[in-house]
């Protein structure tokens, strides 16, 4: 049973912030109250819900000593007693402490990996499975920097996902997807396996990480094509070294200022996840296995072409719909794994 007294206070605070936007919040405090207001809505209707389903299973119990109401009281009972379980349940989920970079966009990061030129074709239909589940969530997918192939797959490619919940749903795709398939190189049909690394970053913003310019470099170069595949229009390439980290940037797309603004939001994303990853270390209750970190060295996903199965190897989720998949049908395997995630910091709720 959720305690009421604290539904209680968390309504009476819903309540007031509604108050306060209503009544014309001082400009100063506007956004913080806004902010705040929006967080606790989903709560706040999870708890009416569940309050008037109590309210009506008490009412409808009280109907059982009235002749003429009983039958109908008998009837909505058994109703209302399955559907409250079901509302507690919505409403835990609803107070789990948040992520606080759910709401955020996102930094994609797709490189190949074991494979050769393979790897490098399979890191391009991820993207394209990427852009597509983009296009279908309603986001915004811009690609930042981007190195083809000789074939025409990637090398590299970076892309920053604007819309609602991007980092919430897409902060599970971080890991080693594998393929199995017959790669377009392959002469005999024979079935090869190969990899590609996906690494997704929450957006940081200046506030978050403060970069002292001492400890960058910043070096401008001549960009460079890659065997046809890719035309670079500005010689104005743009690198930037971390100094203290080693972490290197580089953005080549666009004209010299933006590929500097570029690689300084990317250099950002990356420095923000590693000090969240620092701080989730060093947090006594952190959990030993967790679905929403996204280890980058570890295999998350296997693609099998032949068979048309996807398996995610985290929740042994299984689906034979990798063609839908590929085409950016992400949300069974998505939905999943938010599903799982919530399971996993339900139970720490409830037995700490």
């Amino acid at each position: 049973m959720v305690p009421l007294d604290k539904l209680a206070q968390i309504t009476q605070r819903f309540e007031y912030l509604e108050a306060r936007l209503s009544a014309g919040a001082p400009p100063a405090e506007i956004a913080e109250v806004s902010r705040e207001y929006s967080n606790l809505k989903p709560v706040a209707e999870e708890i009416a819900a569940y309050r008037r389903a109590l309210d009506d299973l008490a009412e409808a119990q009280a109907l059982l000593s009235d002749p003429e109401m009983k039958a109908l009281a008998e009837d909505e009972i058994p109703r209302l007693k399955a559907l409250i379980p079901e509302l507690e349940q919505s409403l835990r989920v609803a107070l789990m402490p948040k992520d606080a970079a759910d709401a955020r966009p996102a930094i994609l990061e797709i490189r190949p990996g074991t494979g050769g030129d393979e790897a490098a074709l399979f890191a391009g239909d991820l993207l394209r499975m990427y852009q597509r589940y983009a296009e279908k969530q309603g986001w915004r997918f811009e690609i930042l920097e981007q190195q083809f192939s000789e074939l025409g797959g990637i090398k590299e490619v970076t892309a920053h996902v604007q819309g609602e919940g991007v980092f919430a749903k897409l902060k599970f795709e971080s890991g080693v997807h594998r393929v199995q398939r017959v790669p377009e190189t392959e002469a005999q049909g024979r079935v090869h396996t190969s990899a590609a690394t996906v690494a997704v970053l929450p957006e940081a913003e200046e506030v978050d990480i403060d970069i002292p310019a001492s400890d960058i470099r910043i070096d401008t170069m001549r960009s460079s094509g890659a065997g046809g595949q890719h035309v670079n229009t500005t010689d104005s390439a743009v690198r930037i070294t971390h100094i203290p980290t080693g972490i290197i940037v580089t953005s080549s797309e666009k004209s010299q200022h933006q590929n500097r603004a570029i690689a300084m939001q990317v250099l950002r994303a990356r420095l923000f996840e590693m000090e969240r990853d620092r701080q989730a270390n060093d947090r006594a209750a952190e959990r030993k296995s967790q679905v929403g970190s996204g280890d980058r060295s570890e295999r998350i996903r296997t693609y099998n072409f032949p068979q048309g199965r996807l398996t995610d190897h985290r929740i042994n989720l299984t689906l034979y719909s990798l063609g839908q998949v590929m085409q950016g049908d992400l949300d069974a395997v998505v939905n999943a794994l938010v599903a799982h995630d919530q399971a996993e910091k339900l139970a720490e709720m409830e037995g700490a």
